[in-house]
């Protein structure tokens, strides 16, 4: 019961560690607006391992690949003391190789997920506060994968229809190929 109650605490942590780094990382990526209270907190709270990681891992294309760096041990850290706590041990370089990979399709659940929720807020936002300053940047963050599905589906008595297709998509794409990926990880390890 005391191992549930850890694994709980040290999945909420380092999750939303890991999402403030992975957040971070997109909005550099899709230059979304840092001038907001959000992005002024993601820079103050992520500074600490980004920072120093600059040092060692340059950008690559214009991606902040110490935040994305940052992100996955974050991820790593999580799974390897996820499968500690629950008493799985497998050989070491087998089990690394598969806790790498499985930390790898966990970031790739979590940018479908954060993906995910910037379209239901952005969406709500639109609605009830469309000037909200938070409203830019979720559309910043949503509007790249937003534009494609708005050019094939038109309005329907001026509702934008796209972000439930979206998500639709998001939720397929979570069901579909990174369950697929997170088994295989599994079975690695």
């Amino acid at each position: 019961m005391l191992n549930q109650a850890l694994l709980f605490l040290l999945d909420t942590l380092l999750s939303l560690v890991a999402g403030a780094f992975l957040l971070r990382f997109y909005m550099q990526l899709l230059r979304a607006p840092f001038r907001n209270p959000v992005g002024q907190f993601l820079l103050a709270a992520t500074d600490f391992a980004v920072k120093p990681l600059r040092r060692i891992v340059p950008g690559l294309l214009g991606w902040d690949m110490a935040s994305l760096l940052a992100a996955w041990l974050s991820e790593i850290l999580l799974v390897t003391t996820t499968f500690w706590l629950l008493g799985h041990s497998a050989a070491f370089p087998v089990a690394l190789g598969g806790l790498a990979f499985l930390a790898a399709v966990k970031l790739l659940s979590l940018s479908v997920n954060l993906l995910i929720w910037t379209v239901i807020i952005s969406a709500v936002l639109s609605w009830v506060q469309p000037r909200h300053w938070f409203n830019s940047l979720a559309g910043g963050l949503a509007w790249p994968f937003l534009r494609p599905l708005q050019r094939i589906i038109p309005p329907i008595g001026n509702v934008d229809l796209s972000p439930l297709v979206l998500i639709l998509i998001c939720q397929l794409i979570l069901m579909l190929p990174i369950a697929w990926l997170e088994q295989l990880a599994v079975q690695l390890v």
